[in-house]
């Protein structure tokens, strides 16, 4: 079987912008996280700057345009640089900060959810993160579940959000490198339509187990593909409710 390709990583640099805000004070805007070697700028701010901003909402809203083309317009090292000078003392930028990358989107949303707290807006901004045996109780079972917590869904999903989807941390590599350990994963309740192809979160109700595996009909059987050919994959038996599918998986969202 071939092996999985090394996950390389790159030296990157962020900073936090702040704001110091009429009855919030100091507040953290988002983050600015710098790709030196491709000269790029990856930005993130939070979106609850209505409720927190007044007045000034719009002109902080304003700000992820005109930061990003800033930045292409000097390059990233110029930009910092010109941030560090040019900005007030009621918005500035921390330091830049060291930082070991993979996938810059990624890792753009671990360091936003690690310094940006911002209001919640249930289903509107935020969904809830749920461990998986809550979900498998949420949505199958029709439990009353409390959700660990709410989780700040990225602007730039295309995908719209409704109270069938959740978010929750997948442990283990058997779907590497689509899905890397640790990552915390966008999911959707049921999957409708075909699931041929599609990945899906299934539990193995025999040990109580849970896992994302690549959905497949091979003939009158079906298979529950590991992506990463040094884990095996599940095929599903007669006995029909030995394995149950519990959601369709959308993205890593880091």
């Amino acid at each position: 079987m071939p092996a999985i390709a090394a996950i390389q990583t790159h030296a990157a640099k962020y900073s936090l912008l702040e704001a110091e805000l009429p009855d919030h004070g100091l507040v953290t805007l988002g983050v600015l996280l710098q790709d030196a070697e491709f000269d790029r700028l990856h930005l993130r701010l939070r979106r609850d700057l209505d409720l927190i901003a007044g007045e000034d909402s719009d002109v902080l809203a304003a700000l992820a345009g005109d930061l990003a083309a800033k930045a292409q317009e000097l390059g990233t090292e110029r930009f910092f640089a010109y941030l560090e000078d040019a900005l007030s003392n009621t918005i500035r930028i921390t330091g830049r900060e060291p930082v070991l990358v993979h996938n810059f989107e990624w890792s753009l949303n671990r360091l936003f959810r690690q310094h940006v707290a911002s209001s919640v807006r249930q289903f509107e901004t935020h969904l809830p993160l749920y461990s998986l045996r809550a979900a498998a109780g949420r949505f199958l079972e029709n439990e009353e579940v409390i959700e660990e917590g709410w989780e700040e869904i990225p602007e730039n999903l295309r995908e719209k959000l409704y109270p069938d989807m959740f978010v929750a941390h997948i442990a283990g590599s058997s779907m590497e490198p689509r899905i890397p350990d640790g990552s915390l994963c966008l999911f959707r309740a049921g999957v409708v339509g075909s699931r041929t192809g599609r990945l899906v979160l299934a539990e193995d109700r025999s040990i109580h187990g849970f896992s994302v595996k690549r959905y497949r009909r091979e003939g009158e059987a079906i298979l529950l593909e590991s992506l990463n050919p040094d884990y095996p994959s599940w095929r599903l038996d007669s006995e029909e409710d030995k394995y149950r599918i519990l959601a369709e998986f959308i993205c890593v969202l880091g």
